[in-house]
């Protein structure tokens, strides 16, 4: 089957890298499902690709509530047919995001509920999308996921600060092995990507890394050949220590 004739989810899509998989997928000739939580928005920024005569669609998710992860499955089922690959790029940063307030984003400094929410949305929402979707790859033996994550939440590198934001995507890593072990076999690959440190909405415009730099592994690890990995963390197109 050639890209033409895949299926692709992102998830929180509507700027920053979501948008620009959806662009890169659309280029690629995959018919492209960009979601956000807010719906003006999401239907904003499919106009705009629609204008460059790119096929992309959309449909509203809020990765927090199994009702519209629901919906989704509902929507590419009765609409596609199926689905070939899922970037889940929804997820946030509940503390202080200025990476100079490093007292503001300590541990000590930050309320449990706080970290729950992260896990919730960065964990939860992730998993929720996976155990919902993965079905539809099932059906047709193939599917190619990527987990956004981050390098702050590698065990090996570990520091202070940020806990919520940390733990949310250490425990995201987790997801992707079990997964992967539970998919062996298959023609389903599910991998980790760290993006760097990206000028988006999250990194600001002091970050080293473009946006298009930013999306560069996790359009290959999107686009995978079938010997390709799974159950990897990538950064570069390299893999990095969990």
């Amino acid at each position: 089957m050639t890209d033409q004739q895949r299926v692709a989810v992102i998830t929180g899509a509507n700027r920053g890298m979501g948008l620009e998989m959806c662009r890169q997928l659309a280029e690629r000739g995959m018919t492209v499902v960009l979601t956000s939580r807010d719906a003006d928005k999401g239907e904003g920024a499919v106009a705009e690709l629609r204008e460059a005569g790119l096929a992309v669609g959309y449909h509203q998710l809020d990765v927090d509530v199994p009702a519209s992860v629901a919906a989704l499955y509902d929507f590419l089922a009765d609409q596609h047919g199926r689905l070939d690959v899922l970037v889940n790029n929804a997820g946030a940063m509940f503390e202080p995001s200025d990476p100079a307030d490093k007292d503001g984003a300590s541990i000590f400094n930050t309320e449990l509920d706080v970290i729950r929410q992260s896990i919730e949305t960065n964990t939860f929402g992730a998993l929720r999308c996976c155990m919902t979707l993965i079905p539809l790859m099932q059906k047709h033996d193939y599917g190619r996921i990527v987990n956004v994550s981050t390098g702050m939440a590698s065990l090996i590198n570990m520091g202070g600060g940020w806990p919520g934001y940390r733990m949310s995507k250490a425990a995201l890593n987790v997801v992707t092995r079990v997964l992967s072990a539970e998919l062996k076999g298959s023609n389903i690959k599910v991998n980790s990507v760290c993006p760097g440190f990206v000028r988006t909405h999250l990194g600001g415009e002091g970050a080293p890394r473009s946006i298009e730099e930013g999306v560069d592994t996790t359009l290959w690890l999107a686009t995978l050949r079938d010997e390709g990995p799974t159950g990897g963390f990538f950064r570069d197109c390299k893999a990095i220590d969990w």
